[in-house]
């Protein structure tokens, strides 16, 4: 029988990374077997999944081979993988791409061909098996986060693929909607023999239904077996991913005895009963008792709260009441309101009946921690926080970054951390804060056991200084060890209340897997550390926090931007006086707000014609203050040119100037003679076919990546919006800074295709007219020629050099073609009056087009391209 997947040798790295993420990784997965893969956080198995389906596999440096039943994966093409390899992500949302639960059904079948009887189905089938009836015509908006992936799930498994990759698709849900997943997972490979990859940190439920465990540890695989050969084997190591391990191994593991080793609750209970019938057992020791201030530090009183006004209540009547360091867990099912409580007690959001009494500073912990992230390393995200208060920054930072284990993340990009790695970030930026009140949002969702230690030990500090903590979560485990209350959110409020043994003794679903097993000899054992003194065992070592505080590790060589050199005197001087004279002139254009001034019916006026030289004088100006402003790259990771070996064009560039110069104009100059203007809709469609011609010529040369199409779609549709964003404002619009942006970051065809089809978008909004081919030509122009000049180095990415081009292109290129062309279409005839009296006209609203421009690229550009930069290297749109 052939394996599903054979993996040899694999390697891999990140771009502009030294760390190798996969060293050598060798792994077989069998036809039909469950295999669960777990690791620390970080150890590259979501790298190692994304690796299997080549749609996913992220941009690197990357080596060894990769078989799917026998075949290389590279070789196969995408329509093979999407039917056969079915992936499923961490996060529902990031997988839904329509609006209905049928339609998301359909969807994969649909783009795949298939005729309309097999869609419905397939469709109807997978509804039925994974009991969709009920919402089947629902918006997918309606549904809860367990609902989600569950769709995801059916959306995938519709396409009857042979391997399942799943991704820590439980861990954003709550228990019960987790265990319930995991369990049709476990009917997927029993009933249809699918074969299922999973990684995971609910070792509790996905132990029971795994065949093999495979276990990672920095890229490399540590071992692997069935799980209870993996369990022995980490127990007898001594690793700290055995705490990771279902409860039943642990105590077998920690009491010592010889025999099977239990992985089940089930079969944990049966070993601990019969453990229980030949030894004594141990009582366990009483909850602490814990005494509060009386004062309370955070009180809520009857809050209601709705997010639109005909929508039900999410919050109903929530009242509750938090002591000075006091640890509070809130717990409850996906959709029910936990996160919405949260943000009403930050003050995020303002119930509209009910009151929120606060003493002291909130610090908040968001579920997502990317949203927390600003900077593009982590080292300047934790100085961000603090602002300019230079002497504590460096004592603080090395503290956090010690406690939360950040010592080798910190010159990598925020979001290039795995989940946990991302968690353990954004809560050293919050701790940064010294919080009086604690607010947090699912901290433990993709930590490994060994930080949720580390975590917990860092809270125990942060409520020994008087701390208050308040955690939403669906760690049952954590909250039961750790909290010192523990809630159950239902219907809008709090519906029970109790210390961690009085709430989870007496629950049958919203329990520990440790009370599942003992209960019946000790009802209070909530927890593995409860059973294991139960039974007289050992209880391993807490971690230690270090004592002394680390000093900061050094930034990596070439990260921290070199000082510009200054401008000398005279190049000052000269820029000052180049900028008063283009202001200048430019308030002078603006004065003249009675057109009749410049142009009457016997043609042109004396002002106009002194308005001519002033024009003239004006974009000279510019040009000066370009020129006195520029000055060499001071900032190598942002400003640094095309070398010079690759300055030169390529052919395909080199047909497009020719089609775009040439057949364009062409074309304008045929509707204008020939067809009378009047056939605007038809010369717009060939002027939308000639824009195309030069990146068909792109597309056959070097084959874009879907994602790089994403990325022109987007910075069209950004153009779009802001025209219709500033449509009140004449000629004030954004759309030129966005063309020139796109124009040096991708290069002149996809600048020239940006600026034309943003036009030609916008103008269906607008209303198509005769100029819409022209403003498609002009704006094309101007990106094809931004992407041009600075792959030749004439371009520099300064933001003045940007700038001043930016207003330069408004005047000269876009004012030059649009003038005439709007006083052609006028009077169907240019003359030499016709053609001075437009440029006159048109003047004033170029310079405002011109001061436009160069604002949106003054604050635009730098932070654009930055982040244009980085999707380039990362998903490998570079040349």
């Amino acid at each position: 029988m052939t394996d599903t997947f054979v993996i040899e040798h694999l390697c891999f790295s990140y771009p502009e990374q030294s760390g190798v993420i996969l060293r050598d990784m060798s792994l077989t997965v069998r036809r039909g077997e469950f295999l669960v893969l777990c690791g620390p956080s970080g150890c590259g198995k979501s790298t190692l999944l994304r690796q299997l389906k080549t749609v996913l596999a992220p941009h690197g440096r990357r080596s060894g081979t990769i078989l799917f039943e026998g075949q290389p994966l590279d070789s196969m093409d995408q329509r093979q993988q999407t039917e056969r390899i079915g992936f499923v992500q961490q996060s529902p949302d990031n997988q839904i791409v329509t609006d209905k639960v049928w339609h998301e059904l359909a969807f994969g079948l649909e783009s795949l061909g298939y005729e309309t009887p097999v869609i419905r189905q397939r469709v109807a089938e997978m509804a039925a098996f994974f009991g969709i009836e009920n919402w089947f015509y629902k918006n997918v908006t309606e549904l809860s986060g367990g609902q989600k992936q569950l769709l995801n799930l059916a959306s995938v498994m519709a396409m009857q693929p042979s391997v399942l990759i799943l991704d820590e698709p439980t861990s954003q849900l709550d228990p019960i909607a987790a265990s319930d997943f995991l369990a049709t997972l476990g009917r997927i490979n029993r009933e249809l023999g699918t074969t299922i990859i999973l990684t995971e940190h609910r070792l509790e439920d996905a132990f029971p239904l795994a065949t093999r465990v495979a276990v990672m540890e920095e890229g490399r695989l540590l071992c692997s077996g069935t799980p209870a050969e993996v369990g022995a084997a980490l127990r007898t190591s001594g690793h700290t991913m055995f705490l990771a391990m279902p409860t039943a191994m642990r105590v077998w593991a920690v009491v010592e005895q010889n025999g099977s080793c239990p992985v089940t609750v089930r079969e944990g209970r049966e070993w601990l009963t019969d453990y229980g019938a030949k030894h004594p057992l141990h009582p366990i020791p009483p909850e602490p008792s814990r005494v509060y201030p009386e004062e309370p530090v955070l009180e809520a009183s009857e809050l209601w709260f709705k997010y639109e006004k005909d929508s039900p209540d999410v919050v109903r009547g929530l009242s509750l009441t938090l002591k000075k360091g006091e640890f509070y867990a809130l717990l409850g099912g996906n959709g029910a309101g936990k996160s919405t409580s949260l943000k009403l007690l930050a003050g995020l959001l303002k119930p509209y009946r009910g009151t929120v009494n606060c003493q002291g500073t909130i610090g908040v912990l968001p579920q997502n921690p990317q949203a927390l992230f600003v900077k593009k390393t982590v080292r300047e995200d934790l100085a961000e926080i603090l602002g300019g208060r230079k002497a504590e920054q460096a004592e603080r930072i090395a503290h956090v970054v010690a406690l939360c284990r950040l010592e080798g993340l910190l010159d990598r990009h925020p979001y290039d951390l795995s989940g946990g790695e991302q968690q353990r970030a954004a809560l050293a930026k919050v701790l940064l804060l010294n919080p009086d009140i604690l607010l947090m949002d699912e901290p433990t969702k993709g930590l490994d056991a060994e930080f949720k230690q580390v975590l917990a030990e860092i809270l125990q500090v942060l409520l020994r200084r008087g701390v208050t903590i308040l955690m939403v979560s669906h760690d049952i485990g954590f909250c039961a060890r750790y909290a010192h209350r523990c809630a159950l959110f239902f219907d809008g409020s709090t519906v029970a209340k109790g210390t961690p043994r009085a709430f989870f003794s007496g629950n049958s679903f919203y329990t520990t897997s440790a009370n599942r097993m003992a209960r019946e000899l000790e009802p209070e054992a909530v927890t593995p550390e409860d059973v294991i003194t139960l039974c007289g065992g050992h209880l391993p070592p807490a971690p230690e926090l270090p004592d002394d505080i680390p000093p900061l590790p050094e930034p990596k060589e070439g990260s921290p931007a070199e000082k510009p050199k200054k401008l000398p005197w005279w190049r000052k001087l000269l820029a000052a006086l180049s900028a008063g004279i283009a202001l200048f002139l430019f308030l002078s254009f603006m004065g003249v707000a009675d057109l009749t001034e410049l142009v009457t019916a016997e043609g042109l006026t004396s002002l106009a014609g002194e308005q001519l030289v002033l024009y003239l004088i004006f974009c000279i100006s510019l040009i000066v203050f370009a020129v006195c402003i520029t000055r060499r790259s001071h900032r190598p990771d942002y400003l640094k040119q095309t070398p010079k070996e690759q300055r030169k064009l390529a052919k395909r560039t080199l047909a497009a100037t020719v089609l775009i110069l040439l057949l364009i104009p062409v074309t304008l100059f045929v509707g204008i003679t020939y067809l009378g203007g009047k056939k605007y809709y038809f010369i717009s469609l060939l002027i939308l076919l000639e824009t195309m011609l030069p990146f068909f010529l792109v597309f056959e040369g070097r084959k874009p990546q879907a994602r790089e199409l994403v990325i022109i779609a987007v910075l069209c549709a950004i153009g779009v919006a802001g025209r219709a964003f500033f449509f009140m404002l004449p000629q004030f619009k954004p759309v030129m800074a966005v063309t020139i942006i796109a124009g040096v970051a991708f290069g002149g065809e996809t600048g020239f295709l940006v600026g034309a089809m943003t036009m030609l978008a916008s103008n269906v909004m607008f209303g198509q007219g005769p100029l819409a081919p022209w403003q498609m030509f002009s704006m094309g122009i101007i990106g094809f020629l931004a992407g041009i000049l600075f792959r030749k180095g004439l371009l520099m990415r300064t933001r003045g050099a940007l700038c001043v081009f930016g207003a330069l292109c408004a005047i000269l290129i876009y004012g030059g073609i649009m003038n005439p062309a709007s006083a052609l279409t006028a009077n169907r005839e240019l003359t030499g009056g016709i053609l001075l009296s437009s440029y006159v006209v048109g003047m004033p609203f170029d310079c405002i087009h011109a001061m436009a421009t160069w604002l949106f690229l003054w604050f635009g550009a730098e932070p654009m391209l930055e982040k244009l930069d980085r999707i380039k290297v990362k998903y490998g749109l570079v040349e």
